[in-house]
Parts: structure tokens; sequence; C-alpha cells
């Protein structure tokens, strides 16, 4: 009888230690996105610390996309800003019918200042009005995500 339990918790604490984190559930897009070490938007600034560009995991939520294909989105930072997110070599597109949407994105995080031509560009694309293209006038310093992988989660 000794030797059953002791089997028994042997089998559990080797099923526990070679336990894998469970994949996330949704729709992948490009690499997806393996489970574990993932940090909100809201930590970003913290985990880049003086880094310009740092490898991390990112869960938020989807404020805009691309109108035109798909190419970029945005997501919800904290104090109303949002973070641009593009995708490595244009390999993938995300729908345009998902903001509001939680995704988690795997990729770089890196400082970035952002010409007026790109900001233009990207208003363009998001079918911004002529009016609110034309009131941008300055290079913004944002952070700027680019993603390898993309898991829309499920509701």
């Amino acid at each position: 009888m000794k030797k059953i339990i002791l089997t028994l918790v042997l089998g559990f604490f080797t099923a526990f230690a070679f336990a894998q984190d469970a994949p996330f559930k949704g729709k992948t897009f490009g690499d997806g996105v393996a489970p574990g070490n993932v940090i909100t938007t809201a930590d970003i600034n913290a985990k880049l610390g003086d880094s310009l560009k740092k490898d991390m995991k990112v869960t938020g939520e989807v404020v805009v996309v691309c109108k035109k294909k798909g190419c970029f989105m945005t997501l919800k930072m904290p104090n109303n800003e949002t973070m641009f997110v593009n995708f490595k070599d244009y390999g993938f597109f995300m729908p345009m019918d998902i903001a509001g949407k939680k995704v988690v994105i795997d990729g770089f995080a890196e400082r970035k200042t952002t010409s007026v031509e790109d900001l233009k560009h990207y208003a363009e694309d998001a079918k911004k009005s002529a009016e609110e293209i034309a009131k941008i006038t300055e290079p913004k310093k944002e952070i700027v995500f680019e993603a390898k992988g993309v898991v829309i989660l499920e509701d």
C-alpha cells in the first residue's frame, strides 16, 4: 500500500513539474504567441526601463485597426494613449473588425520618434478625416511594437 501511495504522489509531482501553461484560446496570426511571461500594456514602460528595444509579450485591448487592409493596429495604453503595433515584414494582417477585442502580441517594443509624414500616412490608412490629418504637425515620441505573432482572444 505504501508503494502505491508513494507512486501516486511521485506521479502527481512529476505531472506538475512538467506541466506547461495552456496555450491562448483564440485566432492566431503570424507565429502565434507561446504562453508565459505576458505583461499588460500598462507595464511596457517599466519593462523597457532604459532600453530602447526589448522582446516581450503583451496583452491589451485593440482600439483601431488599419481600414485599408489590416496592416497595423493600436492598443489601449494608460492615460488615454495608444501604442502603435505593426507586423513583422508585413507577414500577416489583422481582421479590420476587431476594435474592442483583447489580444496577446509577441515581438519587440521600441521607443521611437515617428515622423509627421508617417503619422499622416497611418491616419490616412485609418480613414481619418482630412481635418484630423491636417492637425498632425509634429513628430511623436512613442512606444511602437513590432509583432511577430498575435492571438485574438476568445471572449
